[in-house]
């Protein structure tokens, strides 16, 4: 038996190996012994096992290579006594709902199915599944990758405009794109602004001071298990696309009233020749009579894009309200709401020192939009 390098090497490393299977081990050093010509017999007597053995194995190394018969070849084995059609029924038992059949279940847990399957299976003509365990209903759905116990959530795109609205606001995001590579110095006729309210912003009271980490005591910070509950807050905020300047406006509540005075703020900031492009979703505040009053008395200020519906996602200040939440707002603690409004727009301000400029990626790398 003549081994290539690789092979030799592969089959010392198991040979030597505390983790691989017992047999595998076993095998790789009797082909080793072999192929370095020690006679069977010898080979047999020092590993105490018998001829017949190592002969099998180096058979098998000669016939189909050496590392192949490191493992069991596949057997025939005891036929199977589940039909293919008693498999298919349990399988399309699993994708349907426990409450189609009679039960309470909203889902099916393995358990039950088994049971409903040993109940049901004889009248159905399976008779075959009249004993199997949960164990066995695992396996057959493993088989297929069916998780009936286990729930997964999507979106499904209800509005009948949803892919002209999102070219839209992709085709925004690709304009804003060309104007960075552009990287005019001049002065910006439209502003790009993606706009969004992050409502109910809890300010929690502690209910007795934190105490800091103390080396040798405690690692962490230290809070007590209660609090006090003052009220919630509302960030209305909008990111400059271009910039990644961050307007906001905190409020109590978020009505047309809150909206036209964040509109407002926004009409004072840019010059007035400058255009406001503003991405923002269908709430009400956005499109109410007020709101179109407003706009009317700066008739050729503001330029709203619309999201489609149930594709908020879409708006790039989302990414920048989830970075907020897992970081300054992450466990944060305050005497009052005014106190809470304090810290956020500090936030704001802290942020606005260094503007990070976010960059749409999904639909713009392909290519869709152009």
């Amino acid at each position: 038996m003549e081994l290539s390098p690789d092979v030799r090497e592969r089959l010392a490393i198991i040979s030597k190996s505390r983790t691989e299977e017992k047999a595998h081990v076993e095998r790789a050093q009797m082909l080793l012994a072999y192929a370095d010509r020690e006679p069977i017999s010898a080979l047999a007597r020092r590993m105490g096992t018998d001829r017949a053995k190592v002969e099998r194995c180096v058979d098998k190394a000669l016939e189909l290579g050496a590392l192949v018969a490191l493992d069991d070849l596949p057997r025939s084995g005891r036929p199977p006594t589940i039909t293919p059609e008693a498999r298919a029924w349990v399988v399309a038992l699993a994708c349907r709902k426990p409450k189609e059949l009679g039960y309470s279940y909203e889902l099916w847990t393995t358990d039950l199915l088994a049971q409903h399957v040993r109940l049901h299976c004889e009248e159905n003509g399976y008779p075959s599944l009249r004993k199997r365990a949960r164990g066995t209903v695992t396996k057959i759905l493993a088989r297929v990758l069916i998780q009936p116990h286990k729930r997964a959530y999507y979106l499904e795109r209800r509005a009948p405009d949803f892919e002209p609205k999102m070219a839209q606001v992709l085709y925004v995001y690709k304009q804003v794109e060309l104007l960075r590579e552009q990287a005019r110095d001049g002065p910006q006729f439209v502003a790009y602004l993606s706009y969004d309210e992050k409502p109910g912003i809890q300010a929690i009271e502690n209910a007795a001071p934190d105490l800091p980490p103390a080396p040798g005591e405690h690692p962490c910070v230290s809070r007590d298990h209660q609090c006090a509950r003052q009220g919630t807050m509302t960030l209305m905020a909008g990111i400059d696309l271009l910039t990644g300047e961050v307007h906001g406006l905190m409020t109590e509540r978020h009505r047309s009233c809150e909206f036209i005075a964040f509109l407002k703020q926004i009409d004072a900031h840019y010059p007035e020749a400058t255009t406001v492009r503003i991405i923002l979703d269908n709430h009400s505040a956005h499109v109410s009579k007020e709101t179109r009053a407003y706009r009317a008395t700066v008739p050729t200020r503001f330029e709203f894009i619309f999201t489609p519906t149930q594709g908020s996602w879409l708006n790039l200040i989302e990414a920048f309200f989830a970075k907020m939440t897992k970081t300054m707002l992450r466990g944060i603690r305050v005497n009052s709401t005014a106190e809470l409004k304090a810290r956020i727009e500090t936030y704001l301000t802290e942020i606005n020192e260094t503007p990070v400029v976010l960059r749409w990626k999904y639909g713009l790398e392909n290519g869709s939009v152009v």
